[in-house]
This record gives structure tokens, sequence and C-alpha cells, in this order.
């Protein structure tokens, strides 16, 4: 059983739950907190994002092959046969959108619809043919706190949209960093990063600027009266400090342990803003 637990990346689902709370808190400011609807959504996004995981490994297998840190995963090795992965995955993924056509509303399904239809489809099978591949990808990781967010509001507005804005730019970064420091795995699977195709500089400015963009569109909640100065200021704090890792990786030639500080960095960002919105609507 633990082979189909790992299949499912449930450190990618946790990762994700995270900013799908603050979404779902976001859309709940100023009303009541309904905590059977949160925790089944939360229940249902899990499952089909566990759906969509197994289905990517599924599609990645002979990629994983030439990956060291992947080469050991169940589908490569064969302890789980690619029948068996794709009957779980189709489990997996009626399961989660019941649970979400059940209990919240046919925007949340749709929006889960196609954040899956992005990662299965359009990423899983083009990144190992496109340099926009990442791109791509940051889409269907923007969508987890917009399904919050639809799940509470039932529509999709301003904060929706600065959300999902906020995510697919945190991300580009995010990946890049991921790619910088698994430079070499990349470069023996000929996966066309950003890094292995244009080089070290180029991802650099990429990062920088992305971040820039990333620190002016967290303003933006607060612009719109979504959330208060509280936010306002850790957002900037730790985005400023990420944005400060980023301009000294011009003068390191360690790329592979920068990229791995831009990494855990990058979380810790998104963290500390997705934590700090429930608080700061409570004190507003």
């Amino acid at each position: 059983m633990i082979n189909y637990y790992l299949l499912t990346k449930p450190g990618i689902i946790l990762g994700n739950l995270i900013p799908f709370s603050a979404g779902f808190l976001l859309a709940t400011r100023g009303g009541s907190f309904d905590f059977v609807v949160f925790f089944v959504t939360l229940l249902g996004l899990a499952f089909i994002m566990a759906s969509a995981c197994v289905f990517n490994n599924y599609i990645d297998r002979s990629l994983d092959q030439k990956m060291s840190r992947t080469k050991n995963r169940a589908l490569v090795t064969g302890l789980i046969s690619s029948r068996n992965a794709i009957l779980f995955a189709i489990f997996l993924g009626i399961v989660g959108n019941l649970l979400l056509f059940m209990y919240t509303n046919l925007l949340t399904v749709l929006v889960a619809g196609f954040g899956f239809f992005v990662y299965v489809v359009l990423y899983s099978l083009w990144k190992s043919r496109t340099i926009y591949g990442t791109a791509i990808g940051s889409i269907a990781g923007a969508v987890p706190p917009v399904i919050g967010y639809c799940a509470v509001s039932n529509q999709f507005d301003i904060g929706a949209l600065v959300f999902f804005a906020m995510m697919v730019l945190w991300q580009m970064p995010h990946f890049f960093s991921i790619a910088t420091y698994h430079f070499d795995d990349y470069s023996a699977a000929k996966i066309p990063v950003l890094p292995v195709m244009r080089g070290m500089l180029r991802t650099k400015i990429h990062m920088v600027v992305y971040i820039m963009a990333f620190i002016l569109t967290t303003a933006l909640l607060t612009y719109f009266n979504y959330t208060g100065y509280l936010y306002l200021a850790v957002a900037t704090l730790f985005s400023c400090q990420w944005l400060l890792l980023s301009m000294q990786g011009f003068k390191r030639d360690d790329n592979e342990v920068w990229g791995r500080n831009m990494f855990r960095l990058s979380l810790i960002t998104i963290t500390a803003i997705c934590i700090v919105i429930p608080f700061d609507i409570v004190l507003g």
C-alpha cells in the first residue's frame, strides 16, 4: 500500500492544501466558517490531486527512468503495473469529483476539472516537448486556492483572480529553482526547462522579474480590500527577502546550493502569506 500512497505524491498534495485553505478563508471573511464544507472540499481536492499525480506518474514513467531522483518510483521498477495505476487514478478522480459535486457547487467542480485537465493533459504530455511546460504547470498549480474560494463564494471575482495570479507568478521562480538544483537530472532526461535550454543567467533574470511581479500582485489583495495591512506587511517582508536572495544569485557560482535555498525560501514565503490571511481577517 505504501507504493500506491507514494504514487499520489503526498508532498505535492499537502503543499497545495495550504493555499487551498487560504483561498477558502479569504472567501469566508465576514461570514461564518462552515467546517463541513471546508473538510469535504479539502478531501475532494486531495483525491483529485492524487488522481492527477498518479496519471502524471504513469505518463512520466519513461522519463523517470532517466533521472536519479525518480528512477526508483513504483511504476518505473514495476512494483505497480500500469493497469493498476490507471484504475487507481480513475477511482481517486471519481471519489474526489463526487465529493465536490455533493457538497460544493458546479463552479468549484468545473474549476477543479480545469486544473486536472491542465496538469494531466497539457503539462504532463507537453513538458518534455516545450520550454513552456513550466508556465503550463504553474496554471494548474494555481487552481487549489481558487477551488477553496469558489467553494465558499460560488463566484470567480477579483479576489479569486488576484490569488490565482499570485500563485502563477510564485510558481514560476519556484519551479525554476527546482530545475536549477536538479539541473543534471533534467538535462539527462532532456526535459526542456529554462536553465537547460537558455542557461542560468537567463533563468536568474526571469526569476527576479517574476518575483517582482509577485510582490506587486500580492499587494492587490489589500488594495481591493480583501486583506488588511498585517497581511501586506508579512507578504512584503517575506517576498522582499526572496527577491534579495534571487538577486544574490548573479554573484553566485554554486547554483545547486543557491537553487535549493531559493526553493526553500519560496515555500516559506507562500506559507507565511497563506497563514497570515486568517489572522489578518480576524484582526481586521
